[in-house]
């Protein structure tokens, strides 16, 4: 047994057939069939009920089609390793950004990622952050940008920096002329609040801190951003959001963020490397790419956040 019959049977059992088989593999369908019973004859069992419309797995042929798919995948990843680590970065990475997040970093990741890793074609997952810490532990992305990220075992990161929440409100309201307010008056206001629902971080955090200075947070749920931020600009609601979420509706004018203190609701941010990636020297490139768009807009306060003093990557300047 080799893995050239272990690679033909898996192509016939998904095909159901034979000749289709034959065809994806580009080689004579005689060939092919005599492979199987060579295969057969070696286990000493069926592994293909063969019938008029094709074929079909028997029920020991679906078992070791089982592992027949663990072992060429598990052949695939050793191939992308050394791949991955004999050349300049390059394949396809996933990026998962949180949605208050992703607006404003996707444009200057993009024009970085071209410059500085041509190779790399880039996949940019949106998702709450919760989900994101489900899909890069398991492997389902490279890459993460994460809030409040607890350690798990099959990830590597670095904390990047910290964000503070503000109260955002329509430009036209009284309220928009405060220089700050106090976290207990925010849900006192006559303008309601519009908060991500749980187990999203952000409300989390809000929660968390009401908890400890006995107050209580009544808001009403929204999982959009888009939405929430519709919600403000008609007047109906106020939101309490990191700036560089709506940016964009507070440079129009749109809306304005207020300051929070007594005490100042903030999360910490990481960028997130899993150790499940099929290119983990990509991945690692990526990550680092990634790191430095954040740095260079905390530092031209784009990005209004403050940086960990830990190490690094030098911040790359990009165009915002």
């Amino acid at each position: 047994m080799d893995l050239r019959q272990l690679r033909y049977f898996a192509q016939i059992a998904e095909s159901g057939n034979v000749s289709r088989a034959a065809e994806v593999l580009r080689i004579a369908q005689p060939s092919l069939s005599q492979q199987m019973r060579n295969l057969e004859d070696e286990l000493g069992v069926a592994l293909l009920f063969r019938h008029a419309r094709g074929v079909t797995p028997t029920e020991l042929g679906l078992k070791f089609y089982e592992h027949a798919r663990r072992i060429l995948q598990e052949v695939e990843r050793a191939k992308e390793v050394v791949r991955s680590q004999a050349t300049s970065p390059s394949g396809r990475i996933s990026v998962g950004l949180p949605t208050s997040a992703c607006r404003g970093l996707s444009l200057p990741l993009h024009r970085t990622m071209a410059e500085a890793l041509p190779n790399i074609g880039l996949h940019i997952v949106e998702a709450m952050s919760g989900t994101l810490d489900e899909w890069i532990q398991s492997g389902r992305l490279d890459v993460a940008l994460l809030y409040d990220h607890k350690a798990f075992e099959h990830v590597a990161w670095t904390e990047m920096m910290v964000e503070d929440l503000m109260f955002v409100v329509p430009a036209s309201h009284s309220l928009a002329a405060r220089h700050e307010i106090a976290f207990g008056e925010v849900f006192r206001q006559a303008l309601p609040v519009v908060l991500p629902g749980r187990p999203n971080v952000l409300r989390t955090v809000i929660e968390q801190l009401a908890a400890r200075h006995d107050i209580t947070p009544l808001a009403s749920d929204c999982e959009s951003l888009p939405a929430i931020a519709e919600l403000v600009r008609a007047q109906a609601f106020a939101a309490i959001m990191p700036h560089f979420a709506l940016a964009a509706e507070i440079e129009r004018g749109e809306m304005v963020a207020i300051p929070i203190v007594d005490p100042t609701p903030s999360w910490r941010l990481s960028v997130v490397v899993s150790q499940r990636t099929l290119n983990a020297r990509g991945s690692e490139a990526v990550a680092e790419v990634l790191a430095g768009v954040i740095g260079d807009l905390v530092e031209r306060s784009i990005w209004r956040a403050r940086l960990k003093p830990t190490e690094r990557p030098a911040p790359v300047r990009v165009r915002a």
